[in-house]
This record gives C-alpha cells, structure tokens and sequence, in this order.
C-alpha cells in the first residue's frame, strides 16, 4: 500500500465505503461504474467505463487488497472501494518457465490448480486465488502435460466459497450471500 494512502487513513479513519463503483473482468481489466450503470443491472451484464489511464490503474493495483471477510478493494485514500469481481479477484499471466504475475504486476508462486465445468483453468497462489488468463491457456496446458500442476476438478459456483473469496461485496452486503 503507499505510504500517502496510509496517511490518509490514520487522517480520516472513519469515511464510508464504497460499493459498486470498481469492477475487474476475466481478463485483469478494470471498469468505473457510476450509478446509471449500477441501475443498469449488475457485474458483468452491465460493465461501465473501461479504465484506459495507466497511472491511475497502476495506483489500483498497488492499493488491491482484500479483508478478512474475503471482499477485495482498492484503498483509494481513506476511502475502501469495494471491487465486483467477474470471476476471481487475480487474474493470472503466465511467464517463461510458467512463472506467474497476478494482473497487478505481483509474481506469485502456485499452491494448486482447479479446471470447472467448463474447462476454465484456475490458481491458488500465496497472493490468493486467480483465473488464468485466457491468452496463456497453452502454455497452462503444456505445464498441466509436464506434471508441473494437477488440477482438482470443481464447478465454478463452489470457487467462492472454497477459496474464500466474494464476488460481489454490493449483494453480500445486502443479502450476506458471496
């Protein structure tokens, strides 16, 4: 986290979070979403504004965080904004000799694998848990061919809950469901 963030928060500890307003889709991009396309209907049916800025996006990235109930947020000042997740809150790229970068630029070193229903190829990390990017399915496949992992077969609806993660913090908020 950066060191202004931090100092913001020890200034003003007690400002409200927010939710609904950031989103990160399957393939690590970030969304705004003001409230016409909150009333438009939820992550990902209705996406917003697809953040383009690299210095602001690099300032989420450093500031991704998750808490203790498993909810993600950028720290954005004293402000907590909650992040709506399309699928998994890490978006995984695979590097020569599969090494692993989250989305966010952070190297991660895997724990175990997990392919669902639908052939979708995931991580868990000391970062946390993550998609596999989509353009790095190959090289997943040719690292799955050389033993480097095996991955446990799970239907997407259970990653949440076995991972302990939340999809979207706005409807656990409001019916305490991930």
């Amino acid at each position: 986290m950066d060191d202004i963030v931090r100092q913001a928060i020890a200034k003003w500890p007690n400002v409200p979070h927010c939710f609904g307003w950031l989103a990160l889709d399957a393939r690590g991009n970030w969304y705004m979403r003001d409230d016409a396309v909150q009333a438009a209907g939820p992550f990902p049916s209705s996406k917003g504004s697809l953040l383009r800025h690299d210095k602001l996006i690099a300032f989420i990235e450093r500031n991704y965080e998750h808490d203790a109930a498993g909810q993600w947020f950028f720290q954005n000042g004293p402000q907590r904004v909650y992040v709506e997740l399309e699928s998994t809150p890490l978006v995984w790229r695979l590097g020569p000799g599969f090494n692993v970068t989250a989305h966010t630029g952070r190297p991660a070193e895997p724990r175990a694998s997990v392919v669902d229903e639908v052939g979708r190829f995931y991580l868990d990390t000391d970062l946390g848990f993550g998609l596999v990017h989509t353009l790095d399915m190959e090289a997943a496949s040719d690292a799955i061919e050389q033993g480097l992992w095996t991955p446990e077969e799970m239907a997407a609806a259970e990653l949440p809950r076995r991972f302990g993660f939340v999809r979207s913090p706005m409807a656990h908020r409001q019916t305490g469901t991930p």
